[in-house]
C-alpha cells in the first residue's frame, strides 16, 4: 500500500494574489493551488486534487472559504474526501474531518462545519451585493468601462475550428469552457 500523503489545498481569487500566508509550516507532499473564485467548484487544481487523493489521504486547507464559499459545495467536498478515505484538516479553523470518524467529536465537527460554512456563504453575498452597488453607482457616475476582455474571441475560434475540444481551446486559453462556448455562439 502507498504512504498515506499529506495534500494541501491553496485558493485565491485572482492571479494577483498570492497564497504565502495559507499552510505556511505545513509539510506537504503535494500542493494544488487554483487562482479562481470559491463560489464555484469548477476549478481545474481542486478536480485533480480530487482525483489524485487516496484512502489514508490528509487534505489541509488553511481555512473553510478557501475550499468553498457556498455551504452546500463545502459540503460535498468533504463529504466526497471522507467517503474515499481522505481526511480534511482546516488549519484556520482548526477542524479535523476524519473519514471514519463516528466518535464523540463528529456531530461537533459537523455543526461547526455548517456554521462556519453558512458565514463564509453570507460573506460571498455581503462581497456581491458591495461590488454590485460599486459598479452601479461607477455606471451613474460614468467612470465604469467594464471589466476588460481577458480572451482573445477571434483565437478561440480559430482554436475550435482547427478540431480542439472546448475544453482543450478552454484548458489552452486559460478560461472556462462557457467562455469558449460564449465566444464561439457570438461569431455564428
Amino acid at each position: 500500500m502507498a504512504k498515506a500523503k499529506h495534500i494541501g489545498y491553496k485558493r485565491v481569487s485572482t492571479e494577483d494574489q498570492n497564497t504565502d500566508r495559507q499552510l505556511d509550516g505545513v509539510a506537504l507532499d503535494d500542493e494544488f493551488v487554483d487562482h479562481a473564485s470559491g463560489g464555484t467548484t469548477d476549478r481545474l487544481q481542486l478536480a485533480q486534487m480530487l482525483r489524485m487523493a487516496r484512502s489514508g489521504d490528509t487534505v489541509h486547507v488553511h481555512s473553510i472559504d478557501r475550499l468553498a464559499r457556498s455551504l452546500i459545495d463545502l459540503e460535498a467536498l468533504v463529504k466526497e474526501l471522507n467517503s474515499k478515505g481522505v481526511d480534511v484538516k482546516f488549519h484556520k479553523e482548526s477542524l479535523v474531518f476524519q473519514a471514519a470518524d463516528n466518535g464523540d467529536d463528529a456531530g461537533i465537527n459537523t455543526l461547526m462545519l455548517q456554521m462556519l460554512g453558512a458565514v463564509a456563504q453570507f460573506e460571498r453575498t455581503l462581497i456581491r451585493d458591495r461590488q454590485r452597488f460599486g459598479i452601479e453607482r461607477a455606471k451613474r457616475e460614468g467612470k465604469y468601462k467594464g471589466r476588460a476582455k481577458k480572451a482573445d474571441d477571434a483565437r478561440m475560434v480559430e482554436l475550435k475550428n482547427s478540431g480542439m475540444t472546448y475544453q482543450q481551446v478552454a484548458d489552452k486559453m486559460g478560461v472556462s469552457v462557457s467562455t469558449v462556448q460564449r465566444a464561439l455562439k457570438g461569431r455564428s
